[in-house]
């Protein structure tokens, strides 16, 4: 079975760009629908999952959050499913361990009430709506006025599921080349030329999942610079060991609807941890390149006082802790340690719109995943499916 190397073959018929959650699935589905074509994977990490798939809470997500019939309810609901059936097979530690929803006052209960509508228009199995008593039923430690409880939502390290998907990748014949920072894609009327830190790649074809570095790539290669990936950076607190028994599954407030962010919440960790957060700070690595990009400027307009908040949850423990007080009144600042920072490709269209779905570029001999968004891991393996359906339609 070829193991991941340095050295990027000369020659491939299909190569993905990105060795994240989704690049490594995209190259999975790829080798299944055309066994005999070489798939290569080209990683600017020396490990696959270094980014976003490795940098993250861990929740497998159930599909309440969104719109009754969009693609991302679709894709959120059959990817949790079919995940959950991969570590069945693949003997992948996972827990459904449940999600608590919290409102905490009577002003949050309409955006309660919405978020267990579109969950049952999605689909989602076993939603229940809980009084105050109910709440601390299931969660004795937290408060509020009324909560929406989902069975289905569950937990998995992300990182050990992209391991996986490497892999099925190398057993069906294909590679992963690590250290490959791909610069550009030259097209030609017979193969596409992909030069990178090791050299170049001639493929047939290419699929582009390259994250935070997506739009920079699709530019380079000929598209449109809208939308521009604005980088978030997420930081996370834990509980301290002794406290971890304040929180026995994952707690999350009632979010902005007009945010593709879910707020502060409490999450158990597939290894135990308790996480606190995240933040939502602009990533000062390419802080020149965001400023430069005018959707920047409109969506700071538009979302200034949240920006506000954010700074201050990211500068003050205690602003951070005292945001999941609200619905965990004993959890301290003193409880908490720092735990990790990660980013998130956030895509902004020219006019400050924060794009909340899928997008696609295509040029020449390419196919390039502008945006992925959240629940990306959760729906990886349904993600994959669309891609290579796009893919082969593409090619």
């Amino acid at each position: 079975m070829p193991a991941d190397t340095a050295t990027a073959p000369s020659r491939c018929d299909i190569a993905v760009v990105g060795g994240g959650i989704v690049g490594l699935a995209v190259a999975r589905e790829l080798s299944r629908r055309r066994p005999a074509e070489s798939v290569c994977v080209l990683e600017k990490e020396a490990d696959v999952g270094a980014h976003q798939t490795g940098h993250n809470s861990g929740v497998v997500h159930a599909g309440i959050y969104y719109a009754p019939g969009s693609l991302k309810a679709e894709l959120c609901v059959r990817g949790a499913a079919l995940l959950y059936e991969y570590c069945e097979s693949r003997g992948i530690a996972f827990e459904r361990c449940g999600k608590l929803i919290v409102a905490t006052d009577e002003s949050e209960l309409p955006g309660l009430e919405e978020l267990g509508r579109r969950g049952t228009a999605n689909g989602v199995a076993g939603l229940r709506r809980l009084d105050a008593a109910g709440i601390r039923a299931l969660e004795p430690h937290a408060a509020g006025v009324a909560g929406l409880h989902s069975p289905a939502t569950g937990i998995v390290d992300f990182r050990a599921v992209a391991r996986a998907y490497a892999a099925d990748l190398r057993a069906a014949g294909g590679s992963i080349a690590t250290g490959c920072e791909v610069a550009r894609l030259d097209a030609s009327s017979r193969s596409l030329a992909i030069h990178h830190t090791r050299g170049v790649t001639e493929a047939r074809n290419a699929v582009c999942c390259a994250g935070a570095w997506s739009d920079r790539l699709a530019v380079r290669s000929g598209a449109d610079p809208d939308p521009r990936i604005v980088p978030f950076r997420g930081a996370y607190l834990r509980l301290v060991p002794e406290r971890r028994d304040l929180v026995r599954s994952l707690i999350y407030p009632v979010p902005d609807p007009s945010l593709p962010f879910l707020g502060v919440h409490l999450t158990k960790r597939i290894d135990g941890e308790v996480l606190i957060g995240p933040t939502a700070l602009l990533a000062t690595p390419g802080l020149g390149r965001t400023l430069a990009w005018p959707g920047s400027w409109r969506m700071f307009r538009r979302w200034w006082r949240t920006g506000l908040t954010e700074m201050k949850h990211a500068a003050l423990r205690r602003s951070l802790v005292g945001e999941a007080a609200r619905y965990l009144p004993e959890i301290r600042p003193g409880d908490v340690r720092f735990s990790f920072a990660g980013f998130r490709a956030q895509a902004v269209a020219r006019d400050g719109g924060l794009v909340d779905d899928f997008a696609f570029s295509k040029t020449e001999r390419a196919l390039h995943v502008r945006n992925a968004p959240s629940p990306g891991a959760t729906s990886s393996l349904a993600i994959a499916g669309m891609i290579a359906d796009e893919a082969e339609r593409v090619f």
